[in-house]
C-alpha cells in the first residue's frame, strides 16, 4: 500500500468516526465527507470499498485502523488530514464533546500539535477568502 493510499484510507477512517461521534450522521456531515473524497482525489472504487468494510467494523477497530495508517504518513499528510477533520468537526454547526476528544486524542497519537492543525486550517481559510 502506498503512502498516499494509507493517507486516504486513514483519513476516511477518522472522518467516519468524527461524523458518527454524536451518534448521527447528518446531511451536512455526509456532504463534508464527500468533499474530502473529492478534495483528496480518492477514487470511487477505494471509497466504495471503504464504505463496505467500515460497516463490518467496531468503533475501536475503525479508530485503530485510522491511527495505524496515519502513523505511517508524513507530517505534512498528518497535518493535512487533521486540518480536514478539524474543519469537518464544525460541519454540522455544532461541535460535540466526543468530536473534540477524538480530535485531541488522535492528534496526540500521531505526534502532531493541535495548534499546528488550527493554524493550517485558518491559513487555508484565509487564502480561500
Amino acid at each position: 500500500m502506498q503512502t498516499n493510499e494509507k493517507y486516504q484510507i486513514g483519513l476516511l477512517h477518522l472522518a467516519y468516526l468524527l461524523i458518527s461521534a454524536d451518534g448521527v450522521i447528518d446531511q451536512r456531515e455526509r456532504i463534508a465527507l464527500l468533499k474530502i473524497k473529492n478534495d483528496e482525489k480518492i477514487p470511487d472504487a477505494r471509497f466504495d470499498e471503504f464504505e463496505k468494510q467500515i460497516s463490518k467494523l467496531k468503533e475501536r477497530e475503525i479508530y485503530q485502523n485510522g491511527i495505524n495508517l496515519m502513523s505511517d504518513c508524513t507530517n505534512e499528510e498528518k497535518l493535512s488530514a487533521f486540518m480536514h477533520l478539524y474543519k469537518m468537526s464544525k460541519a454540522d454547526g455544532r461541535v460535540h464533546v466526543k468530536e473534540v476528544r477524538l480530535l485531541l486524542y488522535s492528534i496526540r497519537h500521531v505526534g502532531i500539535e493541535f495548534d499546528d492543525v488550527v493554524h493550517r486550517a485558518t491559513q487555508l481559510h484565509s487564502a480561500n477568502e
